[in-house]
C-alpha cells in the first residue's frame, strides 16, 4: 500500500508556482538572447523589420531602464547586477511567504527576468535588447523578454494590490 499523495499548502503551491515562472523566463530570455546574436546574427544585420510596427534592432544596453544612469560607464557593470541580485533575494523571501498564486507569478516572472539581465551584464557588460515597437512616428525603447517580463509581473502586482479586498 503507496502513502496518500500529499498536497502542498498555500505557501508550498506558491513557490512552486514562483519557482516555475521564474525558470520559465530565464530559460525563455537567455535563449532568444542566445537565438539573436549567434542564429539570427543580429549583430551584424544591426535592424531588421519584421512588420510594419516591429523591427529586431540590435542594441547592447550599458545603463537601466530607459537609459537611466547610463553614465556611471564601467561602475555600472558591477553596481547593477549586485542591486538586482539583492531585489531578487528579497523577492525570493516574499514568494516563499506568499499564499497567493497571482502574487507568487508575478515575483517569479520578475526575478527571471532580472536574473537575466543580471547574466547580460555578467558576460557582455551590456543587457541584449532587440525588440522594437513603433507605429506611426512612435517609437517604444528597444527592449528583451526580461524587461517584458518585468513590466507584466509588476502590473500583475499592481493589480492584485488595488483589487484585493481582504481585511
Amino acid at each position: 500500500m503507496s502513502a496518500p499523495a500529499v498536497r502542498p499548502d498555500g505557501a508550498g503551491r506558491c513557490r512552486a508556482i514562483g519557482a516555475a515562472l521564474f525558470a520559465g523566463v530565464l530559460l525563455l530570455d537567455q535563449g532568444s538572447k542566445y537565438w539573436i546574436l549567434h542564429g539570427f546574427d543580429l549583430p551584424d544585420r544591426g535592424s531588421v523589420p519584421l512588420l510594419p510596427v516591429l523591427n529586431f534592432t540590435m542594441v547592447w544596453n550599458r545603463a537601466i531602464t530607459f537609459g537611466m544612469l547610463g553614465g556611471l560607464a564601467g561602475v555600472g557593470r558591477v553596481l547593477f547586477p549586485i542591486v538586482s541580485l539583492l531585489i531578487v533575494a528579497l523577492l525570493a523571501v516574499w514568494v516563499a511567504r506568499t499564499t497567493r498564486p497571482r502574487v507568487a507569478a508575478a515575483l517569479g516572472a520578475i526575478m527571471g527576468g532580472a536574473v537575466g539581465n543580471v547574466i547580460d551584464r555578467l558576460h557582455y557588460g551590456a543587457v541584449v535588447d532587440f525588440i522594437h515597437a513603433h507605429a506611426y512616428g512612435w517609437s517604444w525603447p528597444v527592449f528583451n523578454l526580461a524587461d517584458a517580463a518585468i513590466d507584466c509581473g509588476v502590473a500583475v502586482l499592481l493589480f492584485d494590490s488595488l483589487t484585493d479586498r481582504r481585511g
